[in-house]
């Protein structure tokens, strides 16, 4: 059976097409590589196609030409500060092409639909860990579109038969074990990979955005999962949504978490380097604290975490970054 894998080459998508081919499925990658990486494709994958989801007559065409099972769906805007300031263009990318992608399915009937969503459908949260039924209200316009979406797939269940798990991610972080993927955004935006280049790239400045949260040491809290993780829970979400066909919404995170005080000492810790920051105001939208409860997971899923550990998040991120610094 093909598996397509929209934004297949990006982070978190190609770790996942990586565990799928590891897995035997036969994986084809959709991706417009407007953020998306073509030295981060797997080896393995079966075929690539280059085409943006916002041409809809095309993606449709393209469904009728594959014989595809199932579709992962990870191709989107991430930057949160950005969609406050240029909501459309999250709206369109994210919402729009999301809208595409299943009217593609519908037509071909495609039943079963792995979405990439986000903590950030929550918004500030009432209490800590946060489970699936915790009311959602998200604050910045890349949430809401997580969250229209979440919304668009219920009803499409209900009217079309469409089988969907929404995995709701934290702090995705860390690098393939191999050396052979990791983080390449540009703008980087993201806490570890931040740090990591920095000692890299001496020119650049390390910005930490908020040193008077709630919270013990005064900086924001999250939880970190390892890509590698979070690519495996998409597998088994995938196998257990083909096996049972009930749709559900799943958190994706370690039930721990790290302030950035304690990442920038364990930093410190793993590269044996001083780190340098400067300090910024804490941004639009940003909590003091974003832990999941992945009871679900496990017990849905039978998901384990391998390579969730602090330690090991930041020694692969640390050693995927010193490879690709020396290209």
């Amino acid at each position: 059976m093909s598996i397509l894998v929209t934004g297949g080459a990006g982070y978190i998508g190609s770790h996942t097409s990586k565990a799928l081919i590891r897995q035997g499925f036969d994986t084809i990658i959709l991706d417009n590589f407007s953020t998306g990486k073509r030295e981060l494709i797997p080896k393995g994958t079966s075929e690539v196609i280059e085409k943006d989801l916002a041409e809809k007559e095309s993606i449709i065409k393209t469904f009728k030409e594959h014989d595809i099972e199932a579709v992962l769906h990870f191709a989107s805007l991430i930057r949160v500060g950005e969609s406050y300031n240029d909501p459309h263009k999250y709206y369109a990318a994210n919402l729009i092409n999301s809208l595409n992608v299943l009217e593609a399915m519908i037509e071909t009937n495609v039943k079963y639909f792995i979405f990439s969503s986000s903590a950030a459908v929550y918004g500030i949260p009432d209490h800590i860990p946060i489970v699936e039924s915790h009311v959602l209200n998200p604050v910045n316009p890349y949430g809401k579109t997580k969250y229209m979406i979440e919304e668009i797939i219920r009803d499409y269940e209900r009217a079309y038969g469409l089988h969907f798990i929404s995995l709701r991610y934290f702090n995705a972080a860390g690098a393939d074990p191999d050396r052979e993927l990791g983080e390449m955004h540009d703008p980087e935006t993201h806490l570890i990979p931040n740090i990591l280049i920095s000692l890299l790239d001496k020119k650049r400045t390390l910005e930490i955005f908020g040193m008077d949260f709630p919270t013990k040491d005064g900086t924001a809290i999250r939880d970190y999962i390892h890509a590698t993780d979070l690519a495996e829970a998409h597998v088994s979400a995938l196998t257990y949504l083909m096996e049972t066909e009930k749709s559900d919404f799943i958190n994706l995170g370690t039930s721990k978490g790290f302030s950035v005080r304690e990442i920038l000492d364990k930093a410190a810790e793993i590269t044996g380097e001083k780190i340098p920051f400067k300090e910024k105001p804490k941004r639009k939208g940003d909590v003091a604290v974003l832990v999941a409860s992945n009871d679900k997971a496990h017990q849905l899923l039978g998901w384990k975490l391998e390579y969730s550990d602090i330690d090991t998040i930041i020694r692969t991120a640390w050693a995927w970054h010193k490879k690709t610094a020396k290209r």
